[in-house]
C-alpha cells in the first residue's frame, strides 16, 4: 500500500529452468524473451509474502496450491551497489521460504525495493560499472538462495516515491540498460524478471510517461501494475481504492483498465501485464449528512473529515516515530480484508455485517461499507469486485493477477478464490 502503508506491488511467472516441471510457463504466451512462443497457458496467479508479518502469518498458512509464484517482501537497496539489503530475520526466513514454495511447485521470487526500500536503485543504476555491480550481486543473491527470479519493485524511477529516494532525469533509461544487463549475466536467460509499475508507464527525462517502453518488454517477463491506492486521503473525496474502470468516475484518477490502455499504446504486450489487485481497503471519517443520497443509500465520492483518520486493523501503520526520510509516521487507516472481518464490518463470509450499510459503485465495480456509529467509511474489494477484475484479466488477455498481499485475504481466501475462479486461474 504504497501511500500510507508502504505499498509494493508486483507479478511474473513463467517457467525457469529450476521451476517444476508441472508448471505450465505462462510466458510461452508472448514472443518478448528468449524462448516464448504463442501457446496460450492458464493465467499467472502471484502473491507478496510479507515477511514481517511471519510470526501471525507464517509460511503454512500461504495458500500454495492457488499460486503459480510468490514473492517474498522485501529485500531493499542501499547505499553499496555490491550489496543487497536483508535483515537477519530475512536471512533465516527467507531459505525456508525458498524451500516451501519448491515443496509446494510454485516459483520463488525476490522481490526488490518497495516503498521504503528503493531509495538507491537510481544510484545503483546510474552508471555501467555500478550497473553491473549490481547485476552481479543480484546474481549472487539467486545463487545463494536458489531462487526463481526478482521482482524490482523500484517506486518510482524519475519520480519521488517515500520523500527521500535518489532521482535522476535518465532513470527509465538507465533501468532498461541494467535490465538487459541482468538479462547477459551467466545463469540469468531463464529467470523470472519482472517489474512492480505505476498505472501510468515509466517517465522520460521531462517527467511525461514514455511512449515506447517496449523495450522492458523484451528483458521483462511481466510488469505488476500495482492497480491500487488509486485513490485515498490526499483527494478531496472518498473513492475507489482499485478501481477497474474510471471512464465513468466523476473525478477520473485511473484505472485498471486505463493503466491497460497506456502501457498497450506505448508498447507493452497485453499478454505480459499482471494485474496488481489489493487484499485491503482504506478507511475514512465521513459525516452522516454526507454518506447518503436523497433516497437514503449510501453513496461514493463524498466528502471526508482528513484530520481524524481513522486507525484500520492492527497490521495498520501508526502514528509515532519517524519513517526512513525523517517523516512522521501517522495512522495509515488500513484495512485488510480480514481486518474488516474482525473489526465488525463483513460476516466470515466477506458480506456486510449487521449495522453496516453498504453501496456497489457500477462505474468503478468496488464496493463502499459504512458503520453509520462509528463514520467510518471504507473503500475496499470483496469477491464481486475481484471477480470482475478476473473476468477483465481474461477477457483483455491479461498475463493474470497478482494480490498484494498474501496475509490479507480472509481465513477461507474469499478474494483469491473470487478472482482465481473468474481469470480461470491454474488448480
Amino acid at each position: 500500500m504504497k501511500t500510507l502503508l508502504a505499498l509494493y506491488f508486483i507479478l511474473y511467472t513463467q517457467l525457469s529452468q529450476a521451476a517444476p516441471s508441472c508448471l505450465s510457463p505462462i510466458s510461452a504466451r508472448s514472443s518478448g524473451v528468449s524462448g516464448r512462443s504463442s501457446v496460450s497457458s492458464p493465467p499467472v496467479a502471484v502473491t507478496w509474502y510479507g515477511a514481517w508479518h511471519s510470526d501471525e502469518f507464517t509460511l503454512q498458512d500461504v495458500n500454495w496450491s492457488k499460486y503459480t509464484s510468490v514473492m517474498y517482501a522485501f529485500a531493499t537497496t542501499t547505499p553499496d551497489v555490491n550489496t543487497i539489503g536483508l535483515s537477519s530475520s530475512d536471512e533465516s526466513l527467507l531459505p525456508q521460504f525458498v524451500a516451501t514454495a519448491k515443496h509446494n511447485h510454485v516459483n520463488a521470487i525476490l522481490s526488490i525495493g518497495g516503498w521504503t526500500g528503493s531509495r538507491y536503485f537510481s544510484s545503483a543504476v546510474a552508471t555501467q560499472a555500478n550497473r553491473t555491480a549490481f547485476a552481479q550481486a543480484i546474481m549472487r543473491v539467486i545463487s545463494r538462495y536458489n531462487l526463481n527470479g526478482i521482482e524490482f519493485d523500484w517506486e518510482h524511477p524519475n519520480k519521488q516515491g517515500i520523500g527521500c529516494n535518489f532521482i535522476s532525469a535518465d532513470d527509465s533509461t538507465n533501468f532498461l540498460t541494467f535490465l538487459q544487463t541482468l538479462r547477459n549475466q551467466k545463469g540469468a536467460k531463464n529467470l523470472i524478471l519482472s517489474a512492480a509499475v505505476a498505472i501510468t508507464p515509466f517517465v522520460g527525462p521531462d517527467g511525461s510517461p514514455l511512449s515506447d517502453v517496449s523495450g522492458f518488454a523484451k528483458v521483462l517477463n511481466y510488469i505488476d501494475v500495482m492497480n491500487y491506492d488509486v485513490w485515498g486521503s490526499w483527494e478531496p473525496s472518498v473513492g475507489p481504492n482499485a478501481p477497474l474502470d474510471d471512464s465513468c468516475a466523476p473525478s477520473p484518477q485511473g484505472s485498471a483498465k486505463s493503466a491497460v490502455k497506456a502501457w498497450t499504446n506505448a508498447g507493452f504486450p497485453a499478454n505480459q501485464i499482471i494485474l496488481g489487485v489489493p487484499a485491503y481497503g482504506s478507511s475514512y471519517r465521513v459525516d452522516p449528512k454526507d454518506a447518503y443520497d436523497t433516497s437514503g443509500k449510501l453513496k461514493p465520492y463524498v466528502p471526508f473529515d482528513r484530520s481524524k483518520q481513522p486507525a484500520g486493523d492492527k497490521w495498520d501503520s501508526t502514528a509515532g516515530g519517524v519513517d526512513v526520510c525523517g517523516n512522521p509516521n501517522v495512522v495509515g487507516g488500513v484495512f485488510n480484508f480480514w481486518g474488516l472481518i474482525d473489526g465488525g464490518f463483513l460476516t466470515e463470509k466477506g458480506t456486510p455485517a449487521k449495522g453496516i450499510d453498504y453501496t456497489f459503485d457500477q462505474c468503478s465495480q468496488t464496493p463502499f461499507i459504512y458503520n453509520p456509529k462509528s463514520h467510518v467509511m471504507v473503500s475496499y474489494d470483496d469477491a464481486s469486485s475481484f471477480a470482475a477484475k478476473g473476468h477483465y484479466i481474461r477477457d483483455a488477455g491479461l498475463a493474470g493477477f497478482s494480490m498484494w498481499q498474501a496475509g490479507g485475504d480472509s481465513r477461507s481466501n474469499i478474494l483469491l478464490n473470487a478472482i482465481s475462479s473468474a481469470a480461470g486461474a491454474i488448480r
